[in-house]
């Protein structure tokens, strides 16, 4: 689970740090809306990576308490699992499917799949607990 925990903090910061990656999504709108000037790209990429930054809190707080009740030996941690781990999974498909107005993904593709990331390690920790509990 310290492996989801960290990859949903790096998926969640990755796009601050690397500025190419703020650069891909700034292209990606900018080729799903050719009229947009400089400044509604610029409010479009804050946008997403505001939306990014809660994401990945939520995420962190999903990792975080998933270890806590797994550490604390809680009959429910599985069932809280499988549903932190469903809810991620929506999401994270949301983020590499959902259409915007100009017909384009909305999240640039390599965000997306970043995005995703977290998700296989949330799938063994799962796997994990129901096999651990059986």
């Amino acid at each position: 689970m310290w492996i989801g925990l960290v990859l949903t903090v790096i998926a969640a910061v990755y796009p601050f740090v690397d500025r190419t990656t703020t650069h891909a999504l700034a292209d990606h709108i900018q080729a799903g809306y050719p009229s947009y000037g400089a400044g509604e790209i610029d409010t479009a990429v804050t946008a997403y990576l505001a939306i990014l930054s809660m994401v990945g809190g939520v995420g962190l707080i999903g990792w975080l308490g998933t270890l806590w009740a797994a550490k604390a030996g809680k009959r429910s941690t599985r069932w809280a699992a499988t549903g932190v781990f469903a809810v991620a999974l929506c999401i994270a498909l949301a983020g590499l499917t959902v259409t915007d107005t100009s017909g384009d993904v909305g999240l640039a593709p390599a965000i997306g799949w970043l995005q995703m990331l977290p998700c296989v390690p949330g799938l063994l920790a799962v796997m994990m607990l129901w096999e651990r509990r059986q």
